[in-house]
């Protein structure tokens, strides 16, 4: 008999979560992107992402270890896109607004298709996945029209989505730390 695996995926949905969080309280205007924006897209979006991806593959959970792991990655390569420039990486040349629009497109895509994946899941995660395929269109929106009205409203709708991920995380952790569901989800 194998042991009991703990479920992996409040860590990925409070990295996923808070680091949303963090990166959209820019995007909605109240201060630039920081040290701090950039450490939590590498370890906690990023890094603590891929290992609850890695720990849902384990639990063979597929669903789980695509959305984990993909976006885990996601948080790594959006920090290397914004630092690589100026690490002398491309000889210094920013990505084009244009071009980064087309990446958030990409991904607005395959959270669509994630979406999809959660229609026999809980709401909360519905919600969450929902609210993130929107918030990449706004980006991507933003990023080919210049309109920095569309990214100010993409950061508010990037809280909401990070904020659900963490009532869901909480949610998981406290229903199991106290056997029983105290929030709904």
């Amino acid at each position: 008999m194998e042991p009991k695996l703990a479920n992996p995926a409040p860590l990925g949905l409070m990295g996923f979560g808070m680091t949303t969080v963090l990166l959209n309280i820019h995007n909605a205007g109240f201060f630039p992107v920081s040290a701090m924006i950039l450490s939590m897209g590498i370890f906690y979006g990023g890094i603590a992402q891929v290992i609850a991806g890695i720990l849902e593959f384990r639990k063979g959970n597929t669903f789980g270890t695509t959305a984990f792991t993909s976006y885990g990655f996601f948080w790594i390569s959006l920090v290397a896109l914004w630092i690589f420039p100026n690490l002398g990486v491309e000889k210094g040349i920013k990505t084009e607004e244009a071009f980064m629009g087309w990446y958030l497109f990409l991904w607005g895509i395959f959270t669509f298709f994630m979406w999809i994946g959660t229609w026999n899941k809980n709401r909360v995660l519905q919600f969450v996945f929902l609210s993130l395929w929107i918030l990449f269109f706004l980006l991507a929106l933003r990023d080919w029209t210049g309109w920095a009205g569309i990214g100010t409203v993409a950061g508010y709708e990037g809280i909401l989505c990070g904020g659900s991920a963490i009532y869901l995380a909480m949610a998981e952790v406290i229903g199991e730390s106290l056997g029983r569901k105290i929030l709904p989800f």
